[in-house]
C-alpha cells in the first residue's frame, strides 16, 4: 500500500503502545526508533497495485508456481528499502529468482571436501563483507547481487569446497531459508 498504508498501521500501533506505557506495562514511551519501508510496488500494468484497479497479484499463486523462497528473494531484489520509488511487479523477475535458486541447488553436485583455494576464499570473503554491510543498510538487492556474483565464481569451478558452499547458503538464508 505504500507509505500511507504503513503510516496508518504505525499510527494504531503507536496509539496502543502509548496506552500500554501509561499503564506501566511496557518499558519505553516510544515503540519505534525509526520507520523503514519499501517504496510503492506497482501492479503489472504500471499502476499502484490496488483492489480498486483490479491489478493485485495474489502471492499465493506466485508461491504455488515458483515457491516461497523465489517470491521472497524477488521481493528483496526488486529494489532497496527505505528509498522512495516505485517498483513494478514483473512475473519474469520471479522466474529469474527461481532460476537463480535452481542454480544454487545444482551446485550441490560439485561439492567436495577439498581445501578452499585462495581465489574461492577471496570471493567468499568479498561476498560476505558486501552482503553483511548491505543487509545492515537494508540494501537487500545489492546484497543479493553480491551472492549472484559469488554464484558465478562457484559455477566456473569443477569442484566447490563444502565449507564455502555452506557459507554461501548461510548468506542466502535470510532471503531463501528453505
Amino acid at each position: 500500500g505504500g507509505n500511507e498504508h504503513t503510516t496508518v498501521h504505525l499510527l494504531y500501533a503507536r496509539f496502543f503502545y502509548k496506552a500500554l506505557y501509561d499503564l506501566a506495562l511496557v518499558p519505553t514511551s516510544e515503540p519505534f526508533l525509526e520507520r523503514i519501508n519499501r517504496g510503492l510496488i506497482l501492479g503489472p500494468d504500471g499502476q499502484k497495485m490496488s483492489k480498486r484497479w483490479g491489478n493485485v497479484v495474489n502471492p499465493d499463486d506466485m508461491v504455488r508456481d515458483y515457491g516461497a523462497d523465489a517470491v521472497r528473494t524477488y521481493l528483496s531484489f526488486i529494489g532497496p528499502y527505505n528509498e522512495p520509488g516505485n517498483y513494478p511487479w514483473k512475473p519474469e523477475g520471479i522466474a529469474s529468482t527461481r532460476r537463480f535458486l535452481d542454480r544454487v541447488c545444482s551446485l550441490s553436485e560439485k561439492i567436495s571436501d577439498i581445501e578452499v583455494s585462495p581465489e574461492i576464499a577471496r570471493a567468499v570473503a568479498k561476498a560476505t563483507q558486501k552482503a553483511g554491510e548491505d543487509i545492515e543498510r537494508f540494501k537487500l538487492n545489492t546484497a543479493l547481487s553480491a551472492l549472484m556474483i559469488l554464484l558465478n565464481v562457484f559455477e566456473k569451478q569443477s569442484t566447490i569446497p563444502k565449507v564455502a558452499y555452506v557459507d554461501f547458503l548461510k548468506l542466502l538464508a535470510p532471503y531463501a531459508p528453505h
